[in-house]
């Protein structure tokens, strides 16, 4: 069964200006119906209208990943109305830094629920989604902090480290069902307005091919769910010539 327009379904969570928004518009390049969720929907607007604009096919839903029935009406609403969930990737940040000493009990809770907790939420609606028809793409997006725990990023890279964790176990758990789990770290600055306003000599470095654009980042995520499953990828590691490791 194709989408209702006949166009297979990718759905996007965290489909911001910069990163997930690239990925939305590359999906619907390649000819998919772009489901795309922010919690405020009028912030979604002009990506909907970039993509109808350039011929695409996109929706845009407004949806907390961290509340189960919200999650859970947004796919059953999906894949009722425009069709079965082909791709589904998670894109939540919420990078907050705060030192060890002055981080709140309540900020390290809300960060883990945006970047690890609605990964859970949302990812396990898609394999469900998923797995009777045993085919799909499930991809996560991470960080530097999925990999190391920075001074200053503890509740970040938990809840990072954990949203890793999970993928490894999804991809472990639902590869045999034909299910392609996949997690990209993203390991360095990325285009975005954040870093030109807020780290200016980090953005100056553009220029040299120094932080990541959006629209690079994104062409990865597609080459990942076009892989034939004799040679899938799990991890994927993304970062400027310049940056170290």
């Amino acid at each position: 069964m194709a989408a209702a327009s006949g166009r297979p379904v990718a759905v996007v969570v965290g489909a911001g200006d910069a990163t997930g928004g690239a990925i939305a518009k590359r999906f619907a390049q390649g000819g998919y119906a772009v489901c795309a969720t922010r919690r405020n929907l009028d912030k979604l607007q002009p990506l909907v209208d970039e993509i109808r604009a350039a011929g695409g096919e996109a929706h845009g839903f407004a949806s907390d990943a961290r509340n189960e029935d919200e999650v859970n009406a947004l796919f059953d609403d999906i894949e009722g109305r425009i069709g079965p969930v082909e791709v589904f990737v998670f894109n939540i940040g919420a990078n907050v830094p705060a030192g060890i000493l002055e981080e709140t009990a309540r900020k390290y809770f809300k960060i883990w629920e945006m970047a690890c907790f609605a990964g859970f939420l949302t990812a396990r609606k898609a394999a469900r989604c998923m797995a009777p028809r045993g085919k799909g793409t499930i991809l996560f997006t991470g960080a530097t902090a999925s990999m190391r725990g920075s001074a200053g990023f503890a509740a970040f890279a938990g809840a990072k480290a954990a949203l890793r964790a999970l993928a490894q176990s999804m991809a472990r758990e639902l590869g045999p069902r034909g299910i392609h789990v996949a997690h990209v770290v993203i390991d360095g600055g990325i285009d975005t307005e954040f870093i030109r306003e807020n780290f200016p000599e980090r953005y100056a470095l553009k220029e040299q091919d120094g932080i990541l654009d959006p629209a690079h980042i994104a062409e990865n995520y597609w080459m990942l769910h076009r892989q034939p499953r004799d040679a899938w990828t799990h991890e994927l590691d993304l970062r400027p010539w310049i940056e170290k490791f």
